[in-house]
C-alpha cells in the first residue's frame, strides 16, 4: 500500500472533535476493518490523510467509484449516542482501558455509557451457558458477589443465564456488560431492566454503531473485549461448542486465565467446562480458587476464612498439572498449521512438530472431536476448518 510514513507514532488520542469524527468515518468506512484501520493509522499518521487515500487504495484494489463513510451518517450515529447519554472513547485517550488496548485486534472506538472508572479497575470475566442449570446460576452469583466483595468488576456479555445472574450479583460492587449490537439496542430485549440498571450503577459497552441490531457474527467479536477487558476469564457452564469456549480461546490468545467450574459428565452443559479443566485450566470450585490463580489479587480475610467448597459444589479435585491449557491451545495451533485439505500421514506430522507422539495423540483426539480434523484411511490426517 503506498503511503506517507508520518513520525507520531500510534496509538495516540485524538487532536481534536474533528479527528474524532475522522476516526469514526475511517472505522465506518466500507471494507475498513480493524487490521486495516490499524495500518491505514500507522502508514498515514492521521484518520484525515487514510480517508483522503483510501478512494485510491480502492480503486487500485479494483474497487470503481469507492466512497468513504458520509459524514451524515456520522453525525446521525453521534447523535444517537448523545441522546442515549453514551460516550465515545478512542484508542489512545487516557481512559481507554490498558488491559484492552493490549489485544492485538483492540477496538479503534468504543460506546460506552455508565461508569467509565470501572475500567480502571481490575476486573474478571464469567461467562456460560444462556440455558444454565438452577446450580450454574446460584454459582454465578455466588463468585460474582465474592468477587466485587474483593474489590473486582465482573465481566459478562449480558446474555441470558450465567451473564445475567453475574451482572446482577455484582451490581452493588461493579460490574460492565459489552453489547453486540448497538448500546440502544439490548439483546435479549428481556434483559432490558438489567441492562438500565447496568448503565445507571456499572457500564456499558460496545463497539457497533448505535442502532446496530446485533447479528450472529457480532457475538465471536463482542467475546474478545469481554476477554480483553479481564485478568482471567471464568467459565460456570458451557457446552463442548459454545460462545463460552470461544472466549476461553480469545483469553488464551490474549495471554489471559482461563478458569472454569466443574459439573457432572452427565450434563451437557457442564462438557465444555470439563474438557478446559482436563486440557489444564485451573479448577473453580469458589472466588478464592480464582483469587489463588491470580497472586496481584488477594482474598479479604473474610474468604480467606470460608470454607474450601461450597456443600453443592464439586470438591476434592484438583486440575491436572501434565499440561497447561495454554500449551494445549499452542500445540492445536501448531498442528492446525501443519495440516490442510490435502491429507499428510500422522507419523510425518510428528516428524515436522519433533514432539513426542504421546504428547501429539491427545491433541488430535481433541481436535477430531471438535469437527477441526478429519482421519482418513492409512493414517492420514487432514484439516477441515
Amino acid at each position: 500500500m503506498a503511503g506517507t510514513q508520518h513520525a507520531s507514532i500510534y496509538p495516540h488520542p485524538p487532536t481534536s472533535e474533528a479527528d474524532r469524527i475522522a476516526r469514526l468515518r475511517l472505522l465506518r468506512s466500507r471494507r475498513v476493518g480493524i487490521s486495516t484501520y490499524h495500518r491505514l493509522m500507522i502508514e498515514y499518521g492521521s484518520a484525515a490523510e487514510a480517508l483522503r487515500a483510501l478512494p485510491g487504495i480502492a480503486q487500485e484494489a479494483g474497487l470503481a467509484d469507492y466512497e468513504t463513510c458520509p459524514e451524515a451518517l456520522i453525525a446521525a450515529e453521534l447523535r444517537a449516542g448523545r441522546a442515549t447519554g453514551a460516550r465515545l472513547i478512542a484508542l489512545g485517550d487516557p481512559d481507554y482501558p490498558a488491559t484492552l488496548a493490549e489485544i492485538a485486534d483492540a477496538p479503534p472506538l468504543i460506546w460506552t455509557q455508565g461508569e467509565r472508572a470501572l475500567l480502571q479497575r481490575p476486573a474478571i470475566a464469567l461467562v456460560g451457558a444462556r440455558n444454565a442449570s438452577s446450580l450454574g446460576t446460584r454459582m454465578a452469583r455466588a463468585l460474582a458477589r465474592q468477587l466485587g466483595e474483593a474489590g473486582l468488576v465482573v465481566i459478562s456479555g449480558l446474555a441470558r443465564g450465567v451473564d445475567a445472574s453475574a451482572h446482577l450479583a455484582a451490581l452493588e460492587t461493579g460490574t460492565v456488560a459489552v453489547l453486540a449490537g448497538g448500546l440502544d439496542v439490548i439483546y435479549p430485549a428481556e434483559n432490558a431492566g438489567l441492562a438500565a440498571d447496568i448503565a445507571r450503577r456499572g457500564l456499558l459497552i460496545s463497539e457497533q454503531p448505535m442502532g446496530m441490531a446485533p447479528q450472529s457474527r457480532h457475538f465471536p467479536r463482542r467475546n474478545r473485549i469481554i476477554s480483553g477487558l479481564a485478568r482471567a476469564v471464568v467459565v460456570v457452564e458451557a457446552a463442548a461448542r459454545s460462545g463460552s469456549l470461544i472466549t476461553a480461546r480469545d483469553a488464551l490468545d490474549q495471554g489471559r486465565e482461563v478458569l472454569a467450574v466443574p459439573g457432572h459428565p452427565f450434563d451437557a452443559r457442564a462438557a465444555g467446562c470439563n474438557m478446559l479443566i482436563r486440557d489444564g485450566a485451573a479448577l473453580v470450585r469458589n472466588a478464592e480458587d480464582i483469587l489463588a490463580a491470580l497472586p496481584q489479587c488477594s482474598a479479604p480475610a473474610a474468604m480467606a476464612e470460608a470454607p474450601a467448597a461450597a456443600p453443592d459444589a464439586p470438591g476434592g479435585l484438583e486440575p491436572p498439572m501434565a499440561r497447561s491449557l495454554r500449551d494445549t491451545a499452542a500445540l492445536h495451533r501448531q498442528i492446525l498449521d501443519r495440516l490442510g485439505p490435502a491429507p499428510v500421514a500422522e507419523d510425518q506430522l510428528i516428524r515436522d512438530l519433533n514432539a513426542a507422539p504421546s504428547r501429539i495423540g491427545p491433541a488430535l483426539v481433541d481436535l477430531e472431536l471438535e469437527g477441526r480434523i478429519q482421519r482418513q484411511a492409512g493414517g492420514l490426517l487432514a484439516r477441515l476448518r
